[in-house]
Order: structure tokens, then sequence, then C-alpha cells
């Protein structure tokens, strides 16, 4: 009898869930299993999950195969039609314990081979919580799932239900305990994490979240937020990026695209100049700031001029890293609908928008040579610093330790120590 078998794809909240999968299918004593974690945010990721799939059923002939994640809840039939496929499990169900203890209990005798449930149902966050996965220097940290809004291009709200918040109680007990166990920096992450709060009583936000980490844990030496949507930053989010060192100088926006109509089109709730203001006035708090960026490039009905509009956005809100992802259609989301954009147009937009991120990234890393900088060290020989580019050192360092380092070149994407 040997341990599960598990695969991971899609977001950092996917390798969060695995973690504690794996927790719960140790606690539950399954063996001789392979669990596959999906994703659905495109086609592709689920062209990917399937392959991975046979790939894993030939490697594992006698194991019994789970699928579980957000391909698996949106389309459990897809992967139930798959001869490899022993059980499907939703989002819901692979964190809950009873779920594992009867898989390990007797698969087929006791068990669904189909556990969805509706995900719209669920008002709670899980509160299966893990302390850190990865790196012995970086913990995420779940705060939020699932989404209130329905912008027409994505299936992630039928994946993940609607918004549900942790309190922020555990959140600072958690971190707690992860700082108690060496971790130097903390990750918030969640599916929508400027949300965070709106189902809490007194409904607080995320940066009156933020402010009360920092203040219950003050030996945590850093915290860093994940992507965020710029219009629904609060007051004291603000607050913080101004005053608080602790929090990390680099923010992933959710910005999509920088052309208006493009962006009424996927029902957004911002328009250009919202993203351009909240980066011009972030980057005035704290000049040391960085933006990661979310882009869609050939939304269909996107014309050159649209698309141009985005390519410019990268300049106008000084963008460094980021995530171009070529329009893929979701079947039953309204952007499916729309007339689309040729696919050899798409490929070309997503290169050129790529191209103009390489120079921005190549921008920022000639800018750090010759200055100070913490780097997080995540393993001997390679860190990162508070704006999350890797630096690289000759001489090996302690892992999970901050360095106080100059940057003396480059090493290709790398800065070197």
């Amino acid at each position: 009898m040997s341990a599960p078998v598990f695969s991971n794809h899609g977001c950092r909240l996917n390798q969060y869930e695995l973690e504690a999968m794996k927790e719960l299918a140790e606690g539950a004593g399954l063996k001789d299993a392979v669990v596959v974690n999906t994703c659905a945010v495109t086609a592709e990721a689920v062209r990917k999950a399937r392959q991975d799939i046979r790939k894993l059923r030939k490697a594992n002939p006698n194991a019994r195969l789970i699928v579980t994640g957000c391909a698996a809840q949106t389309e459990p039939a897809t992967f139930t039609a798959m001869d490899e496929v022993d059980a499907v499990i939703g989002n819901t169900e692979k964190m809950q314990r009873e779920t594992w203890h009867g898989l390990a209990a007797d698969f087929i005798g006791e068990t669904e081979a189909v556990q969805v449930d509706n995900i719209m149902s669920v008002t709670e966050t899980a509160g299966h919580l893990i302390d850190g996965f990865g790196t012995r220097s970086r913990a995420y940290v779940q705060v939020q799932n699932g989404c209130d809004h329905r912008c027409t291009f994505c299936i992630i709200p039928y994946g993940r239900g609607n918004s549900r918040s942790v309190p922020a109680g555990v959140v600072v007990d958690q971190i707690k305990r992860l700082v108690d166990k060496g971790f130097n920096e903390v990750v918030l992450t969640g599916v929508d994490l400027t949300s965070w709060g709106a189902d809490l009583p007194a409904t607080p936000r995320l940066g009156d979240l933020v402010m009360r980490i920092l203040r219950l844990v003050p030996n945590l030496p850093r915290l860093r937020i994940s992507s965020i949507d710029s219009i629904e930053v609060d007051e004291n989010l603000m607050q913080a990026i101004a005053t608080e060192q602790r929090l990390m100088p680099h923010l992933h926006l959710s910005l999509q695209h920088g052309d208006d109509m493009i962006l009424k089109r996927m029902k957004r709730r911002h328009l250009r100049d919202d993203a351009i203001a909240f980066c011009n006035e972030a980057r005035a708090l704290r000049p040391d700031m960085t933006f990661g960026a979310d882009i869609i490039a050939g939304f269909p009905t996107e014309t050159d001029a649209m698309f141009d509009n985005s390519l410019k956005l990268v300049e106008e809100c000084d963008l460094t890293w980021l995530h171009i992802f070529p329009y893929s259609a979701r079947e039953g989301t309204p952007a499916a609908r729309m007339p689309p954009v040729i696919g050899a147009v798409i490929k070309k937009r997503a290169a050129a928008l790529r191209a103009a991120g390489e120079l921005k990234v190549r921008a920022h890393l000639e800018a750090q040579v010759g200055q100070l900088h913490n780097v997080l060290m995540e393993n001997p020989t390679m860190g990162r610093t508070a704006q999350f580019a890797e630096v690289l050192f000759e001489q090996p360092q302690i892992e999970g330790s901050i360095v106080r380092t100059q940057i003396i070149g480059l090493d290709g994407s790398q800065l070197k120590a």
C-alpha cells in the first residue's frame, strides 16, 4: 500500500487546498490513490488536466484516480466520462474530512462516484487551515474564497461559489503560528481578495485585516498581498501602503484590459482612468511600489485600437510583472456568445503584450543594480526582493532568512548579489 500521489493545476489557492487535502487524506488513511486538483480558468487548463489524468493513469494503472478542483466543479461530466477516472469530487467536498474518510473506507461500496454539490449554496469558507506550504520562507494563508462578481469571461464563480471570508481572529491566530514556526513572510490569498469582510459582522474591509495583522503580529517581518481588484481598495489599505514598511511594495492587479468599451463588455467595475489613478496614488504613497497585472488579449470584439489601449496601459500604469492570457472562450459565459477575434490575431496580440512586459521587467531589474535590498531566501542560492524580483547568490545563505545585500548585476531575468 502506497501513499497517494497528488497533482496540482492552477492558482496558489489550489496549491493551498492541495496541501490541506494531503493532510485530510493522510488522516483518513487513504492509500493507493492519485488525486488531480484541476483548474478551470481557461479551456486550455481543462485540456491540460485531462492530459495529466491520462498520463497519471498510465503511470499508476492500479491506483484509484480522483479528480477535484474548479474544472471538476464546473464540468463534472467531462471527467466522469473519462475511463481513467474513478471518482469526481467538488470544491466544497474536497475540503471536508468525511469525504476523505469515505474514500479511504471503501472506494467503490461506500462512496458516490460523483460528489459535486451546488457550490452557490455554500456560505462559509472551510475551516481547515494549514501551517504553510512550499518553501520554508513564505507561507500562504487563505483568507477568502469565491466571488460575487460575474465578469462575462469568467467561469471561476461557478467553480468557487459566492464570496466567503475567514474571520480576522482566525487569520491572525494562524499567522502567529506560522511566525512561531519560523516563516518570515506571509501572503494573503483568495479568489477575490478585496471583497474580504463583506459577509462578516460589521463588514470590515481588507485594509482593516491588514492593519490588524500588522498590529497583532509585530514579529511578522513581511506581509504580502496577492491579486487585488484596485477599484475595491479601501482607505485603510491605502494607509497601510503609505505607512507600513512590513507590507511589501508589490501589488498584483486584476486589470484585464485597457479599453473602456471592452471593460464594460467584460462587466468589470473599473475604467481605464481608475486603474491609472490607483497606480499613481499608490506609487505616490510608496515610491518603491511595483505592480503586476492580469491582461486578456483578444477579448471578443477587440479591435486594433482597443488592443492598443491595453498596450499603452502597460506604460501608463508602469506595470512590471505581467500575466498575459490569450482569450479562451468558456462555455456558459456571456463572452462566449460575443463575436470572437481570430485565433492568429489573439496570439499576435498576446505576444506583443508579453514583449512589452519583458521590456518593463528588464528596466526594473536594471534600475536595481547598485541598490541595497532585503532578500528573502527561498533556497540557499536564490531569494526575492520586496518587489518579488529573483536574486541569485554565489555564496549559500540560510534558507528562509532575510539577507541585506547590494545588487551587483543581472543574469538574464534575475538579479545578482
